[in-house]
């Protein structure tokens, strides 16, 4: 029963990494397809019109940029977590199972299903997260008027 418990944990994880690393390497396909055109971008007879092109691809490249070291923060959370242990108490790792929805809280992915059961991938810093941190088997929490029970904890 608990190596299939912690098998859920280790596929939500999974998915929660090729999540992260599919947006990574978009962002830096984006990246690539910028210095391309930044590069290719010849002097042209328009020079004002050119200028502008450049600092548009500039600013592009810097918001790219930012995304990946975002991705990069949310992949450092991802590494510190040890889904191995198994916690009384919800924190980061933990897959909480409600009388509502179930959660991982681990980044913030979505929609994730293993075994055909659904999971919501959330931050501990989401509204929900924030109220599942702390919390153990039995107790209740209240989330947009709607009352739930915390069933189990892995």
């Amino acid at each position: 029963m608990m190596e299939n418990l912690l098998k859920i944990k280790e596929d939500l994880y999974s998915q929660c990494l090729d999540a992260i690393n599919d947006r990574y390497r978009t962002v830096q396909n984006t990246i690539n397809e910028i210095q391309v055109s930044l590069t290719s971008e010849t002097k042209s007879s328009a020079g004002d019109k050119h200028e502008t092109g450049r600092a548009m691809l500039q600013l592009e490249r810097e918001k790219a940029g930012s995304q990946l070291a975002e991705i990069q923060k949310i992949k450092e959370i991802l590494f510190k977590m040890d889904i191995s242990k198994t916690l009384k108490v919800v924190g980061l790792g933990s897959v909480v199972f409600t009388s509502q929805a179930n959660y991982f809280i681990a980044i913030s992915t979505g929609k994730l299903i293993v075994d055909g059961v659904q999971f919501y991938a959330i931050s501990p810093s989401t509204p929900i997260g924030q109220l599942l941190i702390g919390k153990t088997v039995g107790d209740k929490v209240v989330f947009r008027e709607q009352k739930f029970l915390v069933n189990l904890i892995i």
